[in-house]
């Protein structure tokens, strides 16, 4: 029988909706503190968002579209790692300023899992920094057992080396591990890593292609927001949210 005895989460999009009104503003901030005239709108952002890592994209376009705004003298690689720093501490007081939110659920399932005596860990591509502000900040009470982010890894997801990098931190077969996501990277990335897969879609991951997941919600749910099953077999005890017994039953039968 398959036994449950981790949960592993992205973090930007699945415990928190970061990218709209966080990671997007804090870029469009620090391209304004460099002197840059480029505003990433909210679809120019979804485009960018199929690229993985906060670097590599910022790389891609200025690249790609926007060569002009790159100072004489100065390499794209250093452009870009300036610009990252100044845009991790602006996410940063964006966190700090509690203007962030956890997802529906996210706390709940993690403090269910902790009683169950689960690991909890965290594998993201965002900057270390920000993801150790994001748990210190709304996660401060939750024991997350492992954290893996940015640079941690060579390859970013859809790559699977951050899960194979999980497995082995946490000593455990993929059949005992169950990931949660919110995109078509982060599935494939999981899947081909060997392990289960649930993915939490938002406003920017809702239209990707998720045939790799082994299921997709709307959100894990609570009081304000109600889970609704688009594909999958997972099934709910309670017809208004994802409870822990939903996910074992689910990570065991299906």
């Amino acid at each position: 029988m398959k036994i449950l005895k981790a949960i592993l989460f992205d973090l930007d999009g699945t415990i928190v909706d970061t990218e709209k009104d966080g990671h997007r503003v804090a870029f469009n901030m620090a391209f304004k503190e460099y002197g840059l005239d480029v505003e990433w709108d909210q679809f120019k952002y979804y485009q960018l968002l199929q690229i993985a890592g906060g670097k590599e994209r910022m790389k891609s376009y200025f690249k790609n579209e926007g060569k002009e705004f790159i100072p004489k003298g100065i390499s794209i690689d250093d452009m870009v790692r300036s610009l990252h720093i100044s845009k991790t501490d602006l996410f940063v007081k964006l966190i700090e300023s509690g203007k962030l939110k956890l997802r529906p659920g996210i706390k709940r399932i993690m403090m269910e899992a902790k009683k169950m005596n689960l690991l909890i860990g965290i594998c993201t591509t965002s900057n270390e920094k920000a993801a150790s502000s994001i748990i210190k900040s709304l996660l401060s009470d939750v024991n997350i057992d492992l954290l893996l982010a940015g640079d941690v890894v060579k390859h970013k997801k859809p790559d699977p080396e951050i899960y194979y990098l999980a497995k082995e931190k946490v000593n455990l077969n993929s059949t005992e591990i169950l990931v949660i996501e919110d995109s078509a990277n982060g599935a494939i990335a999981s899947r081909a890593a060997g392990l289960k897969v649930l993915v939490t879609v938002n406003d920017y991951t809702k239209n990707e292609d998720m045939s790799m997941a082994d299921a997709v919600i709307t959100s894990l749910g609570d009081e304000r927001e109600v889970t609704n099953i688009i594909t999958g077999n997972l099934k709910l005890r309670d017809d208004r949210m994802v409870n822990l017994s939903d996910l074992i039953e689910f990570h065991i039968l299906y």
